[in-house]
């Protein structure tokens, strides 16, 4: 059993492979958070607060004769109310129907079952090899019930969260802040790791000391946004890629998040995390229940390396639904190659040149529908331009499909144009404040997505997309942040649910259309990687990484994301030269190698590439095939840091069950007469044997002795603890952004 209470000491004990998660009641019957971290047992662990006078921190009224020795103020709480004692920042905050704030959680029972909880209308992780433990809590004064959901996945060593209040009493309650989960830990200093951006330069890792202060991550932009994503970790300082102790805390959530992070007066750390509580309140009228997104939390004392890998697996096979689509298949999209400017001639073009070269799908971006000649009309007319596409849709995916390909197609199904026939007759269905002229961004208006009739039509509009067209691939785009977010359906005094009933309501369509369509990969985009989260990857198994497709820039991009979330997430392609994003030229070959550590594919004009180049791109699709399992299912390693300060950047993967490896290595800052290029493999088995299978040379100058390397070592033998603990030395890559490509496979 994963979860254990023991009734003498009023102890629940959580334990996964290798952490433990550990509770306790106290004589009041409030939950105490004792230990998270590396396994330890059983044995309660209340004896790391000791009883101390702290000053001016408040008591507990039936505690008032101990005074000072036990105060909420101090206490590790498991799930800590506002305006009760304790100061740091509050999991929840509450207020009764005259207006009066205040929370304080009683035990009342729990309950523990086997398999995965599942969460009304937001996604969750799934399997059954998870054991749940609900634990039921209230507020007798306000009539309370708070139910805290722990999903104990014992052999991934994860632990999932969630809570749902539900008004059990006869008054109107209000929340003003509901988050998802709350974790204390009360000695240690600790490193904070998060990952900021902006728009084409998402997912940077940003790690910097906790001091005595309140840091906070997150996004009021009604998405989980292109600027904070909400995957944040806590480390050790000696914390490395290899060592140390590393807590992950992964919110599935796509909406406006916030995680805080305290240092308290006593050099306790407090991380709260969840639904952001600026512009949210929710009624929760009598009977009504409320229920608080999932949050992923995972502990490792193997450092970064390790706890990347467990959400990696864990994001595959317990989080993503549609995996069984995913393939080896390469696509193209005309984005880059045509923009809006294209009929069925040039699209067809672009596909037969395609399949010549191995490429498996065709993907129709934008423009398809509507008025769509540039971006300033006709979203939300999701019917097919006939003008650009005479005959509609199902001929030119034929003539696709009978060369061997299949048909994908890009929508943005949350937003609209004022310029289009849906906003004329609907333009209510907009979230727009009353009185004001709207703020626009790209043209566009944000379709009011707590609406069931607006959901409800965008159902009907892309189930007779699907059902009408042989359609194996959806690129799902959102391209603009939530402005004037007002609902013109909802009352004034739920107008503060409107930014997470969108995000409900998007859940909503996901869920109709992947469970209608599950033959149909969806891949997820906002403006590149603006949606960029576990919520999203619930429903969408690869998000498109970031509009930015310049192979070195990919790089710190590619680095930050893969820190939570696994390469087979990664929309990847190679584009065009010079890149359309920074002007920068990069070669052929090297665009490839990086784009193969994600999804890959092309992203340009096919037509305009030379006879050398096409025969290259042939060349690059044929490799990406034999590695695409290894690039999908093996475990990453980041081998350096891109904006650090080596010349080169380098990462890999190996099998988990050490049979074979691939190294790469991109030259990012060419260097006259460089320090040697020393490698150390991961993940090997040290006792066996390893053979070069392939060593790739990308954008090198012909001639030089590195050509020279690459011959001579493929098919030499080495041991795994040779590659790891020796190293190899590469030879000097001399060029304009060469590359480097190693597969080694296991012989003994």
């Amino acid at each position: 059993m994963s979860i254990r209470f023991e009734a003498k000491t009023s102890t629940f004990t959580l334990h996964t492979q290798h952490s433990t998660y550990q509770m306790q009641l106290d004589p009041m019957g409030h939950l105490l958070h004792l230990y998270y971290g590396r396994s330890v047992g059983d044995a309660s662990n209340f004896d790391l607060y000791p009883a101390a006078d702290h000053g001016f921190s408040p008591d507990y009224h039936e505690l008032e004769n101990v005074r000072g020795s036990y105060s909420p103020d101090v206490l590790p709480q498991e799930y800590p109310g506002a305006n009760r004692g304790d100061f740091r920042v509050p999991a929840a905050d509450v207020a009764d129907a005259q207006g009066a704030r205040g929370l304080e959680l009683i035990y009342q029972s729990h309950s523990v079952h086997a398999g995965a909880y599942t969460l009304e209308g937001l996604p969750a992780s799934h399997g059954d090899d998870c054991e749940t433990l609900a634990i039921q809590m209230r507020d007798p004064v306000l009539g309370l019930g708070v139910q805290l959901l722990y999903g104990v996945y014992e052999q991934q060593d994860m632990i999932t969260r969630a809570v749902l209040f539900t008004n059990e009493g006869s008054q109107p309650l209000t929340l003003e802040k509901a988050a998802s989960a709350c974790l204390d830990l009360p000695f240690g200093s600790w490193d904070l790791i998060q990952f900021h951006g902006r728009h084409a330069m998402e997912r940077q890792m940003e790690r910097t000391r906790l001091d005595h202060d309140t840091r906070r991550v997150g996004s009021v932009r009604g998405a989980s946004s292109h600027h904070h994503n909400p995957f944040v970790i806590l480390c050790e300082p000696a914390a490395t890629e290899d060592y140390g102790s590393c807590y992950g805390v992964m919110p599935v959530y796509s909406g406006n998040h916030c995680t805080d992070v305290e240092v308290d007066f006593n050099g306790s750390t407090r991380l709260v995390t969840g639904i952001h509580p600026d512009g949210f309140r929710w009624l929760l009228n009598p009977g009504e229940t409320f229920t608080t997104p999932q949050v992923l939390l995972c502990y490792t004392h193997e450092g970064l390396s390790d706890l990347s890998h467990h959400y990696h697996r864990f994001i595959r096979q317990s989080l993503c639904r549609g995996t069984a689509n995913q393939t080896s298949q390469v696509l193209i999209n005309n984005w880059e190659a045509t923009y809006f400017h294209f009929d069925q001639d040039k699209i067809y073009d672009i596909a037969q040149k395609a399949a010549s070269l191995g490429v498996g799908m065709m993907v129709l971006d934008d423009g398809w529908f509507g008025k769509r000649d540039t971006d300033t009309s006709g979203l939300g007319d999701w019917f097919v331009n006939t003008q650009k596409l005479q005959g509609g849709l199902a001929p030119l995916i034929q003539k696709i499909n009978d060369l061997g390909m299949k048909f994908g197609i890009w929508i943005e199904p949350e937003m609209v144009s004022e310029d289009s026939d849906l906003y004329r007759a609907h333009p209510d269905w907009a979230l727009t404040l009353p009185g004001r002229k709207p703020v626009l961004g790209r043209s566009q208006l944000v379709l009011d997505m707590s609406r069931p009739d607006v959901v409800d039509y965008l159902t009907d509009c892309f189930t007779k997309l699907l059902s009408e067209n042989h359609i194996e691939y959806i690129k799902w785009d959102m391209n603009r942040n939530m402005t004037d977010v007002y609902s013109h359906a909802l009352p004034p005094e739920r107008q503060g649910e409107v930014f997470h009933r969108y995000i409900m309501g998007v859940y909503t369509l996901l869920d109709r259309l992947t469970t209608r369509f599950p033959h149909v990969l969806f891949e997820g985009c906002a403006g590149g990687g603006g949606r960029f989260d576990a919520g999203m990857l619930a429903y969408l198994p690869q998000i498109w990484c970031s509009d930015n497709t310049d192979a070195i820039e990919r790089l710190s991009i590619q680095y930050g994301t893969s820190f939570g979330y696994p390469v087979s997430a990664v929309g990847a392609h190679v584009s065009a030269c010079p890149n359309h994003q920074t002007g920068r030229t990069v070669p052929l070959g090297t665009r490839g190698v990086v784009a193969m550590s994600g999804t890959f594919g092309y992203e340009l004009d096919l037509n305009k590439l030379s006879r050398k180049e096409l025969s290259l791109v042939k060349r690059q699709i044929a490799r990406y095939q034999s590695y695409a399992e290894l690039i999908r299912t093996g475990d990453y390693y980041r081998l350096t840091n891109p904006a650090g300060a080596d010349f080169w950047h380098g990462w890999q993967f190996a099998a988990p069950d050490g049979s074979e490896a691939l190294m790469n290595v991109v030259v990012v800052h060419p260097q006259g007469n460089p320090r040697p290029l020393h490698i150390e493999w991961k993940g090997l088995d040290p006792n066996s044997l390893y053979k070069v299978v392939r060593a790739e040379l990308q954008g090198v100058h012909p001639g030089l002795p590195a050509h020279d390397w690459a011959k001579a070592i493929a098919g030499q033998k080495f041991t795994g603890a040779q590659l790891m603990y020796a190293g190899q030395t590469l030879p000097q890559l001399y060029g304009d952004y060469p590359s480097v490509q190693i597969l080694i496979r296991k012989t003994r």
